[in-house]
């Protein structure tokens, strides 16, 4: 299981979160968002280790703008967390790794996931709200009993150290990692390190009790 830590925005943070080493970092760009990074601290992202994909997670903005950010910043993959359609997110598929999420709820029609199976790499299924995501709620897991696509997936919405114990039920062959954002802050966009360290700890021990298994 990867881990990806999303929505920092604080130069000493980052570094602090780089240190531990997570798959991904996400770096919101939706104004909307507590976690808006409107400063963006271009040294921190720039000395990243390489090992880690930087994801720029964005809601129904333009390709140009987009593509600006890629190419500034040198981003590794997008987040699309809006009403994209498949084309636009197969669209950046030459330049970055393609996660497109979609909020979950108990009426949710996985059917509509089906167009986006050839253009995208990942989906992320995150809690529905009217803020795309940050919520801190999780949705019924069960839902993903019912997906059968062969795209990876990341599990998102409301984790936190009170259920990632719980996400060890979760044998799903395409669940690929977890996101750590809201349940993990001092405050929006600064992480608490000392609590990531724990579920860090969590996350890998399920990853060496899958391998002895």
């Amino acid at each position: 299981m990867k881990i990806k830590v999303c929505g920092l925005k604080f130069t000493e943070n980052i570094e602090a979160v780089a240190a531990l080493n997570p798959d991904f970092m996400g770096f919101i760009f939706y104004d909307r968002s507590p976690r808006f990074i409107d400063e963006v601290p271009g040294e921190a992202l720039k000395n990243l280790p390489y090992s880690i994909i930087k994801t720029a997670v964005f809601v129904n903005e333009t390709t140009e703008i987009i593509n600006a950010l890629i190419d500034q910043y040198h981003f590794n993959a997008v987040q699309l967390h809006g009403n994209e359609s498949p084309d636009f997110c197969n669209s950046f598929r030459d330049k970055v790794k393609v996660i497109k999420a979609f909020g979950m709820s108990e009426d949710f029609n996985l059917n509509q996931l089906i167009p986006y199976a050839d253009k995208v790499d990942y989906f992320l299924f995150d809690t529905k709200t009217d803020i795309h995501g940050g919520s801190g709620k999780t949705f019924n897991w069960s839902v993903l009993d019912q997906y059968q696509l062969n795209i990876p997936f990341f599990l998102s919405g409301g984790l936190s150290l009170d259920n990632l114990d719980e996400i060890k039920k979760i044998r799903h062959p395409q669940f690929y990692g977890a996101d750590l954002n809201s349940k993990f802050e001092v405050a929006p966009g600064n992480k608490n390190i000392e609590q990531l360290e724990k579920a860090f700890d969590i996350i890998k021990q399920s990853k060496t009790n899958e391998v002895r298994s």
